[in-house]
């Protein structure tokens, strides 16, 4: 500001859609005050101070709503398919530039907060150090830093690796030393090769100990968990997000079980699905099997995640209509899913059985929740951070026209999505 006048920006649309989950507002506005939102509501009421110097933007056939939050991203990984396994044996180096490129791509997208569930050492605190400083641009960034596993558990590659309940209680206070925003736990084994994918992985003494620490510093704390046991004892040990939270069996096998669901609705747990990386993959085979033919692994392959994601789709379903708060997270880049697409998992959890508005509201609103985040993001209302998405059409009607981004907003600077450097 050259003046000590305040610098305004009035951003007026067909549609303004304020993450709640209300019928959009026809011909709203909002308007911004520096890095905060001023006033929300109809054109003919948010109007600038008499005489405030104001940039005025209008919208003809367009959504105004709040940036997206993705709760669940891996800002290092490359979405090509590779293993967490073959991801950390690259330099930190190499993975902090990986982050910073994932980190445009997805606030260029229309995502202007995400949480990091897990990277290796201190690659995302090192790309929180160069955005702080100028150097590159990134959605407002809630990192755990590294995750905290067993001895050879699932993501155990990326540096903690606790036994017992004073180590556990250690790594979380290491972590917040380091500068975590929150803790994030591999509570049963997934890809990494060395874990065993449908077993509990912590013991619930030690899972106790992490939720207990984290919460004492004000932390919360989210568990990756792939199987109904796994669920339960995050879930027994005062866990605040449930990652993936599928009903299987120690055999793999879906099995739907109401007493879990009715435990994660009683402590007011978050799920966070994560539906469309599984579903890229599948889709990837589909597509390759219409050009040539698949190998008999690919074949079996894509038999298993036709098969699976039908039962994720069906265990989301009913945790939804038994009251579940889904939280939306893309898991990108992880495996196959590359960061830039937020609006695959959106669609994926339509798919499931959301209506587009309740789609929208668990990809702002009840994520920022999930990520306690909601007192600074997630709705467009007064006194929130000014971060602002306006697409083409009305997702409200047909989600897919959230992938019509027209511009980002990001504590009330408009974003050069033309900006590669």
């Amino acid at each position: 500001m050259d003046s000590g006048e305040s610098e305004f920006k009035l951003i007026k649309a067909a549609w303004l859609i304020d993450g709640n989950g209300g019928p959009p507002l026809e011909r709203g506005a909002i308007l911004l005050e520096g890095d905060k939102i001023k006033d929300v509501g109809s054109e003919e009421a948010v109007v600038p101070p008499e005489g405030a110097r104001t940039q005025e933007f209008v919208y003809n056939e367009q959504t105004v709503l709040p940036g997206l939050v993705d709760c669940h991203v891996h800002l290092i990984g490359f979405g090509d398919g590779r293993f967490g396994d073959e991801l950390h044996t690259l330099p930190d180096e190499v993975l902090t530039l990986q982050a910073a490129s994932n980190a445009r791509a997805h606030l260029y997208s229309g995502v202007t907060t995400v949480r990091d569930c897990g990277a290796k050492n201190r690659t995302t605190f090192m790309l929180r150090e160069a955005v702080e400083m100028g150097i590159t641009k990134a959605p407002r960034l809630l990192l755990s830093g590294r995750p905290v596993a067993i001895v050879g558990g699932h993501l155990s590659y990326f540096g903690v690796e606790a036994t017992g309940v004073d180590e556990c209680r250690a790594a979380v206070r290491q972590l917040v030393k380091e500068g975590a925003d929150f803790i994030k736990i591999t509570a049963t084994g997934g890809s990494t090769r060395t874990s065993v994918p449908m077993r509990p992985s912590f013991n619930p003494d030690e899972l106790t100990a992490i939720c207990e620490e984290a919460h004492k510093f004000g932390k919360h704390a989210a568990a990756h968990c792939v199987s109904s046991q796994g669920i339960i004892n995050a879930v027994e040990a005062g866990i605040d997000t449930v990652i993936h939270g599928y009903h299987r069996n120690e055999d793999g096998a879906y099995e739907y079980r109401p007493e879990i669901t009715e435990s994660i609705v009683d402590r007011g747990v978050y799920v966070n699905p994560t539906l469309g990386q599984a579903q890229i993959r599948m889709e990837a085979l589909e597509s390759k099997l219409e050009s040539k033919s698949l190998s008999e692994s690919e074949q079996a392959e894509l038999e298993f995640q036709r098969a699976s994601h039908e039962d994720r789709l069906d265990c989301v379903a009913r945790m939804l209509a038994d009251g579940v708060r889904i939280a939306c997270g893309s898991d990108s880049a992880w495996s196959s899913y590359p960061m830039g697409d937020f609006q695959t998992e959106i669609e994926a959890q339509v798919g499931a059985g959301m209506s587009p508005m309740e789609a929208i509201v668990a990809a702002t609103r009840d994520s920022a929740r999930s990520c306690w985040a909601d007192d600074q993001v997630g709705t467009l209302a007064e006194g929130k951070q000014a971060d602002v998405l306006v697409v083409k059409g009305n997702p409200s009607k047909n989600i897919s026209a959230l992938r019509n981004v027209v511009d980002v907003f990001q504590a009330g600077a408009r974003v050069d999505r033309n900006d590669l450097l």
